[in-house]
């Protein structure tokens, strides 16, 4: 029996094997033209199949994309000199509102690109695309390759079309995955690291400061101040402990504010106008502290602003973690603290009202064994301690 079973396991899995492979090596162009070569990506639904030509230091490639929506355009690039989206030399396809699909070469020179149409630092001789019946967008091109290289970084993206030109792709994990590296000479291509490079490191930065400061350390400090001044024991140290806290959390939330507006700058092309109000939002609330002469308003002004300031602070921290797509564990990570810090401060409210009405009771206690149980000490001018 336990023969059978691993005979049927070996079987399962080169059949998987045999259908991958099929989706690569036994595609059937529709001009009938045959590549030597092909691997299948390891994100995006994507294949690239190529010839290389020694004699001459060229090579035929087709990047075919499964399953590309009519709407959405598609572009694969070699980065000569470097790796990620930054100084990719790449090859675009964009729809036609006659249903046709264009061909044209970009060089991308920023992360605010829109892909527009410019000369590469290589040859492209022969550049056309197509859609095949399936849905499948095709780019195929020539390239002279620099140099006399035959490995080479590579990178490849999928993105909808807004007035006509490329738009802005997502930032999910496939698409920052969709960087690789491949030897045309071998046939090897190896997985990459992530899309972006330096942008990529840049944002994770800015969601990692954020996150801690002002997701983490600004409800610490609150915490500090509604229940450790409840003991007397803790006064005047709680303040101290309260300022501190606040005081690194801006210092580091400002630095994460400063990323963040450094972002946009460099990715014009990428919106996310409520991430950023709100951002903007928590630096102007939690750099207007005034004091004032009249204590309690102010208190009642820095009470709403703080609670205000935590609210908006842990709802754009997740809105980041959406729009930078980490594994699912981060994510789940900075949840576990939330709730930890929320089922803490949940048991410390309770334990310190509690505190708060005992106090109470007992001072009541005292008045009244001071005074009688009647008042009548109150009332007609006896003084108890004479």
């Amino acid at each position: 029996m336990g023969k059978i079973l691993t005979l049927l396991f070996f079987i399962l899995i080169s059949n998987s094997i045999i259908s991958s492979a099929q989706d690569c090596s036994t595609y059937t162009f529709t001009n009938n033209a045959l590549f030597t070569t092909c691997v299948t990506l390891p994100v995006q639904n994507s294949h690239l199949h190529w010839n290389y030509h020694p004699t001459n230091g060229t090579v035929d490639v087709a990047f075919r994309h499964t399953g590309v929506s009519a709407s959405d355009w598609v572009a694969w690039a070699l980065n000569v000199d470097g790796a990620g989206m930054v100084g990719a030399q790449a090859l675009v396809a964009l729809p036609d509102t006659n249903g046709s699909v264009q061909a044209y070469t970009s060089a991308v020179t920023g992360y605010g690109t829109t892909l527009q149409r410019s000369a590469l630092s290589f040859e492209v001789p022969v550049i056309r695309a197509e859609r095949d019946g399936n849905g499948d967008v095709i780019i195929y091109g020539t390239l002279v390759l620099p140099g006399g290289r035959t490995s080479f970084n590579h990178v490849w993206q999928m993105g909808p079309v807004s007035n006509g030109a490329p738009g802005a792709h997502a930032m999910g994990s496939e698409n920052r995955n969709s960087v690789g590296t491949v030897d045309f000479v071998t046939g090897q291509a190896g997985a990459g690291g992530g899309v972006g490079g330096s942008l990529l490191h840049r944002r994770n930065t800015h969601g990692v400061l954020n996150a801690v400061s002002w997701g983490v350390m600004m409800p610490m400090g609150a915490m500090v101040a509604r229940y450790l001044k409840v003991f007397k024991v803790a006064n005047p140290a709680w303040f101290y402990i309260h300022v501190t806290c606040q005081v690194i959390a801006y210092g580091v939330g400002v630095a994460g504010w400063a990323t963040g507006l450094k972002l946009g700058s460099d990715s014009e092309a990428l919106k996310y106008t409520t991430h950023r109000n709100i951002g903007i939002t928590l630096f102007v609330f939690g750099t207007l502290q005034p004091d004032h002469k009249y204590r309690i308003y102010w208190n009642v002004y820095h009470t709403s602003i703080g609670y205000a300031v935590i609210s908006l602070s842990i709802a754009n921290v997740f809105k980041g973690l959406d729009i930078l797509d980490p594994e699912k564990k981060w994510k789940n990570a900075y949840l576990g603290v939330i709730i930890s810090l929320g089922v803490i401060a949940a048991i410390l409210e309770a334990f310190t009202w509690f505190v708060v009405l005992k106090r109470k009771n007992v001072e009541k206690e005292q008045v009244n064994g001071a005074y009688g149980a009647n008042g009548y000490g109150r009332h007609n001018g006896h003084n108890p301690t004479a």
